[in-house]
């Protein structure tokens, strides 16, 4: 039966959808039509031009026949963050990687995935039809990750270090000998014609302060400064330059603008504001699970293995789940509806979410007393419990007092004398109520401390107002009525009692789970608030409900083999980052204005309770100077200039101008937005080209390292000694040009006090990987002659040999031929708890937040998860600057299932998704007469861009949904000459939108600003005001 393109679209629900994808994907339709091969015959009539099989076997014997002239080898992906263990098909000859599948080894593409000690040869019969194993235990890699493997042969990637000519940012270039390179980054001197250039060599005084009125601030190497990217396996190395070598302190990678809110909000439960520990749901064990802010399998780390995992657990398990978020992505999915439900809220009110759930959990005696009542972490285990929290531990609540919002200690009522260094330290106990109300320290009660109190105790200096965190969290929840926070998030009251029924009636077994939907203007407080509903039903530690994860085997840590943590000579960082993430009470700006009667405001924010923060750096220390300026700034695969919202407008005339900024070096494969500002760009390799050791985030059970080693010869420039142009061989030499510890001949110790070279990056990586073979309680095997041949590790053979003693190398062998060093899967829970747990208390009242006070206003924080609504530096509410009668829509980000920001310059990748039409709810386009592929214009008070329309019914009213990874002014969508010859140029790939376009800067703030949350300083992409109109009908 034939049925009309005009009657699909008329009849069908998802009309909408479906023009899009007859106007945007048509490119692809004729493809398909005509045939995916180029010629005008396939090689095969069943496989087309699809190369030869990885291997054959015989499906009666199960001999195993390998194909000639491939090899097949476990590294790592890096076609995203998640980093997942894949296997590569490699042709020999040709230095070409051919498809890219899973590693059946490694928990990321693969359940149940393999034992460790499963040989090659097995592992690759596990993926064949012998019995059928192929189906049962399926090894997959996305889209993107086989797609990704274009970045290897594009024609955009940079592969001879380059010089600009002419002003920055013009787009030429001069390619520089790799000797010189290294020369004038180390020497600088008049390079550009421009005025003198500080080097290297100048900036590294340890000794001279920057500022001698502020000596906390730390000596002048601290005007160096490098932004990273994503830790993909080598972060260590680069490290050891800049942190521990050179001795800079401002060191920064991307999370305070990718899903640095949700981290910090953890961090604040988990008692960590540096490292911000996080937990994932267990979701092959889970009941329930609440996604607020995060589309499973689209956005929240590791994504397949998460979509691997719902899809088993909502078609075999016992698993339902409900994603809130203002747009629905294939994360509610309908074939099987029953088991997942999407509800739409108002962008950036997740906390009234929350705290409505928590009110109605306190009203309904829904919360887990026995896990919340126990004091320290013996009495939890005799309670039966795997953790336990600070819910009982009291708080001063007394205006006036000199510890205002800081917990009661043993010292306060003079139960110890502890000298001041000790005084509220490791030794100062906490204090609770025992269950006949009397003050006890809360590491001697062996059972339960009383959960709710207000009163007061009595210390020698007189008594003293207190309450428990779990008291000062029911207030904040109690502070609006159901239908407050309904009518603050838009959730009706009876939606917000459901969940909050569903989450609480499964024990341990039901989580909340979060990412970057919190990343708006009040982002730290919603995301406190989501982590601490699992922590009111105490599900850490257990089977079904979060779980820390196993994390990695170390690889750059001192031993068990070498060490590679510390070496003679090597710097400790000190002084003040850039983004500040340090008390401005203890700096000089803070005395001097106390002295003179005012100490607040300071000049601008600073962010105790947050790690080093990329949103800073540049309109910090590029534009204002503040607390310093910057002379160098390294750039390591890092795009800031794309990816935080606001600042290419608040920084790209500075970044242009050579006196704002002397020196800007980038290491990267591609001239990307910021990069192209760059005074010399090294390149680096990509993927499967190099060395590393990377780790998954929370949320897999066992231990995972996985490998990355190189199975294609780089197509970097190359260099002496088989060595090519990369970031590593670029810091050896100008490590060495400088003198600096930690490299070179004698650079890396082993635990016998032998010394060995770092002079090439097998030196460190293959010596990192003898650390993570000896880690546990006992070394890995070594590697067979077979697991080597069939793996292709043969291809490393001789690095392995050269570097590695003779009883190390074929145990480095036996962990590359594997992919990485893997846990065995049933090691992940010893009965209903998880293996490797978080040993310490969580915090349902964070002192160090609670007791801290906003440099701008001087005003206290609140301690315990609240709702607030998005505001800026000073705490004026964004809607009271940006009405709603101005600016009636907000837009917000959400993550691709195919394209991100570095992937954009995959074919395969834009031919299946072309662009990102904005999303657009139904009766607001029906308002204003908008229909799907109608050209638009979004306007911001940062910004306008054109885009195309696409109306939804699963986008919450008023709101604009924006997909991430599009909107590129770089990466090929502009022509770059290097040496007189052109970069191709492809249009297509700057379609679209960057939301971060439309960014705003904080009006509160003078100078250089962008809009960040005011504790975790992450940038804001959630919840930005916007107004929409049609410009043209769809073409």
């Amino acid at each position: 039966m034939s049925i009309s393109r005009r009657l699909l679209l008329k009849t069908s629900a998802a009309g909408g959808a479906l023009a899009a994808f007859a106007g945007g994907f048509s490119d692809t339709g004729r493809k398909l039509v005509k045939g995916a091969w180029a010629g005008d015959k396939p090689d095969h009539a069943i496989s087309g031009n699809a190369p030869a099989p990885e291997f054959r076997v015989d499906p009666a014997t199960g001999y195993l026949t390998p194909t000639s002239g491939q090899i097949v080898a476990n590294v790592a992906c890096l076609g995203c963050t998640t980093l997942c263990g894949v296997r590569v098909r490699v042709d020999v000859e040709k230095n070409t990687v051919l498809r890219v599948a899973g590693n059946p080894y490694s928990p990321l593409s693969t359940d149940p995935f393999l034992p460790y000690g499963t040989p090659i040869r097995e592992s690759f019969k596990s993926l064949s039809r012998l019995d059928e194993k192929g189906l049962k235990g399926r090894s997959t890699a996305c889209g993107r990750g086989n797609a990704a493997l274009e970045m290897l042969t594009s024609p955009f990637r940079v592969a001879t270090p380059m010089r600009r000519v002419g002003p920055r940012g013009s787009g030429r270039w001069e390619p520089i000998a790799f000797d010189r390179l290294v020369e004038e980054i180390a020497e600088g001197g008049d390079l550009f014609g421009e005025g003198p250039v500080p080097g290297l060599r100048a900036l590294r005084d340890l000794k001279t302060p920057i500022d001698p009125a502020a000596p906390e601030l730390g000596p002048k190497v601290n005007q160096v400064a490098l932004l990273s990217s994503v830790n993909d396996g080598r972060e260590p190395f680069v490290r050891r330059f800049f942190n521990q070598a050179l001795g800079t302190i401002n060191f920064v990678g991307h999370g305070s603008y990718c899903g640095g809110a949700y981290r910090s909000g953890s961090g604040a439960v988990f008692g960590d504001a540096k490292k911000m520990p996080h937990a994932k749901p267990d979701l092959q064990n889970a009941e329930f699970v609440l996604f607020i802010g995060t589309a499973p399998s689209n956005a929240g780390n590791p994504f397949k293995r998460q979509a691997m995992l719902l899809a088993k657990g909502r078609t075999d398990g016992v698993l339902n789940y409900v994603v809130v978020d203002p747009v629905l992505t294939n994360a509610d999915n309908r074939a099987a509806a029953e088991r997942s439900n999407w509800i739409p809220i108002r962008p950036g009110t997740d906390g009234a979410l929350v705290m409505g759930m928590m009110r109605w959990m306190f009203e309904n005696g829904r919360i887990d007393a026995n896990y919340l009542s126990q004091p320290n972490g013996k009495a939890a285990e005799a309670a039966g419990e795997a953790g336990w929290c600070n819910a009982t531990h009291l708080v001063i609540q007394q205006a006036g007092h000199p510890r205002d919002g800081r917990m009661l200690r043993a010292s306060d009522l003079g139960w110890v004398t502890l000298d001041e260094t000790e005084r509220y330290g490791a030794k100062d106990a906490f204090v609770v109520l025992d269950p006949a109300g009397t003050p006890v320290a809360h590491d001697a009660l062996t059972g339960p401390a009383a959960l709710f109190h207000g009163g007061t105790v009595t210390t020698p200096a007189g008594d003293v107002a207190v309450k428990t965190g779990l008291t000062l969290l029911r207030e904040q929840a109690m502070r609006l009525d159901l239908a407050g926070y309904a009518d603050a998030c838009g959730i009706p009251a009876d939606v917000i009692a459901g969940l909050a029924r569903e989450f609480t009636s499964h024990g341990k077994k039901a989580a909340a789970n979060t990412h970057g939907g919190m990343m708006a203007g009040n982002g730290f407080y919603n995301a406190f608030g989501v982590v601490t509903l699992n922590t009111l039903i105490g599900n850490l530690n257990w089977k079904g409900g979060t779980i820390f994860g196993g994390g990695r085997f170390p690889d750059e840590q001192d031993g068990p083999r070498y060490k590679l943590a510390s070496f003679p000579g090597q710097v400790k960082p000190s002084g003040t980052p850039i983004s500040r993430p340090v008390p401005y009470e203890k700096s000089s700006e803070f005395k001097a204005k106390k002295e003179a009667g005012k100490p607040y405001p300071a000049k601008a924010p600073w962010y105790p309770n947050a790690p080093q923060l990329t949103t800073e750096y540049l309109t910090s220390g590029v534009v204002d100077g503040y607390p310093y300026p910057l002379k160098a700034l390294f750039l390591w695969n890092s795009n800031p200039v794309y990816g935080i919202p606001g600042v290419r407008a608040q920084v790209e005339a500075k970044l242009r101008d050579p006196k704002a900024l002397p020196l800007i070096v980038a290491i990267d494969p591609f001239i990307n937005e910021t990069t192209a500002f760059a005074d010399y760009i090294i390149p680096d390799t990509v993927l499967y080209e190099t060395w590393g050791w990377a780790s998954p985030w929370a949320g897999v059970p066992t231990k995972t390292s996985t490998a990355r080693w190189p199975v294609v010869t780089p197509r970097t420039e190359p260099l002496p000694e088989g060595r090519h142009v990369q970031m590593e061989t670029f810091l050896i030499a100008l490590a060495k040009r400088l003198g600096l510890p930690g490299f070179g001949p004698d650079a890396i110790a082993d635990m016998e006090g032998n010394t060995h070279p770092l002079e090439r990056p097998e030196d460190w990586y293959l010596r990192g990987g003898a650390n993570i073979a000896w880690l546990g309680k006992q070394p890995v095997p070594d590697a067979s002659d077979e697991d080597i041949a069939l793996s292709g590790v043969a291809r490393v053979l001789p690095a392995l040999q050269a570097v590695l003693k003779e009883e190390e190398w074929r145990k480095v062998a036996f962990i590359l031929a594997r992919g990485g060093r893997y846990q065995n899967q049933a090691e992940g829970f010893e009965g209903d708890k998880a293996t490797h747990r978080f040993k310490n208390g969580l915090l349902v009242y964070n002192e160090a937040v609670g007791a801290a006070k906003s440099s701008v206003t001087g005003k206290r924080w609140t301690g315990t998860a609240a709702w607030t609504p998005p505001a800026f530096a000073d705490g004026t509410p964004m809607r009271q600057v940006h009405t709603v009668e101005d600016w009636p829509f907000q837009l917000i980000s959400s993550k691709s299932v195919l394209v991100s920001a570095y992937t954009i310059a995959a074919s395969r990748l834009r031919h299946l998704h072309p662009e990102n039409p904005v999303g657009i709810n139904a009766e607001d386009a029906r308002r204003l007469g908008i229909a799907t592929g109608d050209r638009i214009r979004i306007a911001t008070p940062g910004g306008a861009e054109l885009a195309t329309a696409i109306v939804r019914h699963g986008v919450m009213p008023g709101v604009l949904a924006v997909e991430h990874g599009f909107g590129h002014k770089e990466f090929g969508a502009r022509a770059h000459v290097i040496g007189g010859h052109s970069q191709p140029v492809v249009p297509e790939i700057g379609a679209g939108v960057n939301i971060n376009d439309l960014g705003l800067h904080d009006p509160t703030r003078p100078g250089a600003s962008v809009w960040v949350d005011p504790i975790a300083g992450t940038a804001v992409r959630q919840g930005l005001p916007a107004k929409l109109e049609r410009v043209a009908a769809a073409a």
